[in-house]
């Protein structure tokens, strides 16, 4: 029992070293990894995308108002729009316009794709959630094995110096001869061998510490120290649970059992979309527009220059028609001038309203098919709705067992740290007189070692099985 204390002293020692450097505790590292995760950020931006697209949906009901304007020049003969005459120069021409388009009937189609995209941005927001809290569970998970392998690493670092001192002890017994010169080096050789251990359980140690760094994407701190929490074990934790409440609770809490809900209420809507595409579609339009040209002058006088002499005939005979007498007219000159740009914009003012029934008969079986195809994505997302609940039933379950063995192991193990420490304590009492033989106290000492090592496994073993029920009760991961 003497050891068991030595070694937690030890390691004690060293973790109040360690807090007062600046340490993370699990909170900000998964603060930080919620905050920096790429992916988080793409489910993010997907869940953004959804977002606009229902806001988009809602807006697809309003009217459409379209505005342009044309800036043309007519070359060779051609009639003007505007003054209806031929022209055989280049024509200038401009037309302005606005237009507007209305769906007033579709079959319900346009409010049932609203609630769909709603739905979906839903599903995509939840499916955010979700993917924070299970990075919050991989971040909880490393932190766990980083604390592990610390633990066992100052095991290995104490047991080296309990050897350590056993050595020098031994060195001194010998000398003096009191005891043979082989317990020196067979001493010599467990230290070796523990040595060995040490070196073993820091590279386990920095390999954790990395892949926590790495799962925070934290590749430029180089002096990165988590904080050590206080765990204690209480086997009332486990008793007050069973794997029915923790199922309800991850069925009320977990995103991702939302977020398939939200899936298959996308997917009814979806089909009722397609369902209204079925109906005749009525859609109104207007249009305003005006226009100028070129061609368009303002009459500003008539002047008489004169007249003219025309001969008058009588076509009673095609092939030689009588003249009858001459005929006068007067000969005119049109003054004109061009016509502002600002009447011809209020003269050539053009109104248009009306109203188009579609009325689908056959389009090749498209609207068909896309019923039959939206009735089956329905049916498919209930199918993955029940399997999602399935499968977490069952790593419920699984967790639940492991949390369980887990402690019974844990408690065995602490039975088994008691009694391998007395029989180490004997055995280094026994050695000190010379009574056992190095190689029995070496294997008393190993047979310790490895019994806090299990006792070790077993306690962060049971820590991180509950942190998993606590995940899927919605808890807060913390210490």
């Amino acid at each position: 029992m003497k050891t068991i204390l030595t070694i937690f002293l030890f390691v004690g020692v060293l973790n109040i070293a360690s807090s007062q450097t600046g340490t993370w505790d699990l909170q900000q590292c998964v603060d930080y990894a919620q905050k920096n995760n790429i992916s988080i950020k793409q489910a993010e931006i997907a869940a953004k995308i959804n977002q606009n697209n229902a806001t988009q949906s809602k807006a697809a009901i309003l009217p459409t108002v379209n505005a342009g304007a044309q800036h043309t020049y007519n070359f060779g003969r051609t009639i003007d729009r505007y003054t209806n005459t031929f022209a055989n120069s280049q024509v200038l021409s401009q037309n302005f316009y606005v237009s507007s388009n209305v769906i007033l009937w579709s079959g319900l189609a346009q409010y049932n794709n609203i609630k769909a995209n709603q739905y979906q941005y839903l599903s995509s927001a939840e499916n955010y959630l979700q993917q924070r809290n299970d990075l919050a569970l991989n971040v909880a998970t490393a932190y766990i094995n980083v604390i592990f392998s610390d633990e066992i690493l100052q095991i290995a670092r104490a047991q080296y110096k309990i050897t350590e001192e056993q050595l020098d002890r031994t060195q001194k017994l010998a000398d003096a001869g009191t005891l043979a010169k082989s317990a020196v080096y067979d001493l010599k050789a467990q230290l070796a061998n523990e040595d060995v251990n040490v070196i073993s359980s820091d590279n386990n140690y920095q390999i954790a510490l990395l892949s926590l760094k790495q799962l925070l994407n934290l590749d430029s701190v180089s002096n990165f120290a988590i904080t050590r929490p206080n765990v204690d074990i209480l086997n009332n934790e486990l008793a007050s649970l069973s794997v029915q409440t923790v199922y309800e609770s991850a069925l009320k809490n977990q995103h991702s059992v939302r977020s398939a809900e939200y899936n298959v209420m996308a997917a009814e809507k979806s089909l009722d979309v397609a369902k209204g595409r079925v109906s005749p579609t009525l859609s109104a339009t207007g249009s305003l527009g005006t226009g100028t040209s070129e061609l368009d002058k303002n009459i500003d006088a008539v002047n008489f220059i004169g007249s003219e002499q025309t001969p008058y005939y009588i076509a009673d005979d095609p092939n030689n028609p009588t003249l009858i007498y001459p005929v006068y007219q007067p000969k005119t000159e049109i003054i004109t001038s061009k016509k502002p740009f600002a009447d011809q914009f209020k003269d050539n003012v053009n109104k248009s309203v009306g109203f188009t029934l579609s009325i689908p008969i056959f389009n090749g079986l498209q609207t068909v098919t896309g019923v039959k195809n939206a009735k089956l994505s329905a049916l498919n997302a209930k199918y993955s709705q029940d399997l999602l609940q399935q499968n977490l039933y069952k790593t419920i379950a699984q967790a639940y067992a492991n949390a369980r063995a887990a402690l019974n192991k844990y408690n065995a193990s602490k039975s088994a740290v008691e009694a391998s420490e007395q029989s180490f304590f004997y055995a280094e009492q026994k050695l000190n007189v010379g009574a056992i033989s190095t190689f029995d106290y070496n294997n008393a000492k190993v047979r310790s070692q490895n019994a806090l090592g299990n006792m070790v496994q077993a306690k962060y073993d049971y820590v991180f099985k509950l942190k998993v029920l606590d995940y899927y009760q919605g808890k807060e991961l913390k210490f």
